[in-house]
């Protein structure tokens, strides 16, 4: 299973939603960027992906987007083999 990393908040209902999701399709490990706390994380979150909110998520080198963009990605049957490749 690829490795996944998520730029989040505290207090995120879509940090948590995506989180559920991805759990859901068998990813046991999220690597978790907290930047509510960390501006350096933060702009370097806004570098590589151009967005400000959160969650941001990465699926290996593959930048995913936020938790609508994950579901979208869900609902087209490609997240699993994505996790997966």
């Amino acid at each position: 299973m690829q490795a996944v990393k998520m730029y989040t908040t505290a207090v995120c209902p879509y940090c948590v939603r995506a989180k559920q999701v991805l759990h859901a399709k068998g990813v046991e490990n999220i690597e978790e960027i907290r930047i509510d706390f960390d501006n350096e994380a933060r702009k370097h979150m806004m570098e590589i992906t151009g967005r400000r909110s959160v969650p941001q998520i990465f699926i290996g080198e593959t930048h995913v987007g936020g938790c609508d963009d994950l579901m979208a990605l869900d609902a087209k049957g490609e997240l699993l083999p994505l996790l997966q490749s």
